[in-house]
């Protein structure tokens, strides 16, 4: 079996790149964009959280099951979210015996938020479509951070 070479663009296009342009599609409201930068970062935490608060063992495999993820995507983008879990971890347990509750109502608010922002863009979440995208949010919001700065990934 012969493989052809094609050179076309869209053949060359990481990974990466194909599930950023795709999570974009939904996210072009400039409204909707400023969301999603303050609610990730709460999603991520709370998540974290609540997780840590079932189990601390739970959340540490969290991380390290999603830094394998981050890992076949990108090194920049997985040398900034290991970065970014630890920061994430040191919060959660700053939050100490009260993890849960507040983490539960930073969830609840954060994902209102969301929802308000995918009503203004009139678009459903790219989760909808396909769990990952819940691993990718946060990456899309690092690429427009990146970009401004002229990091690449």
């Amino acid at each position: 079996m012969t493989q052809t070479v094609d050179s076309s663009a869209a053949a060359e296009t990481r990974q990466v790149d194909r599930l950023l342009a795709h999570y974009g599609e939904s996210h072009q409201n400039p409204k909707n964009e400023i969301i999603h930068f303050i609610a990730i970062p709460l999603i991520m935490l709370s998540l974290l959280g609540m997780i840590f608060g079932l189990h601390p063992y739970a959340a540490y495999a969290f991380i390290g099951a999603s830094m394998v993820y981050y890992a076949r995507l990108s090194l920049v983008f997985f040398g900034t979210m290991v970065v970014w879990s630890a920061i994430l971890l040191a919060l959660v347990h700053a939050m100490g015996e009260r993890v849960l509750p507040l983490s539960l109502g930073i969830f609840i608010g954060a994902w209102i938020l969301q929802f308000v922002g995918h009503r203004l863009e009139g678009k459903k979440p790219s989760f909808f479509e396909d769990i990952q995208y819940l691993w990718v949010g946060p990456l899309f919001v690092l690429s427009k951070l990146f970009g401004k700065i002229g990091v690449r990934w």
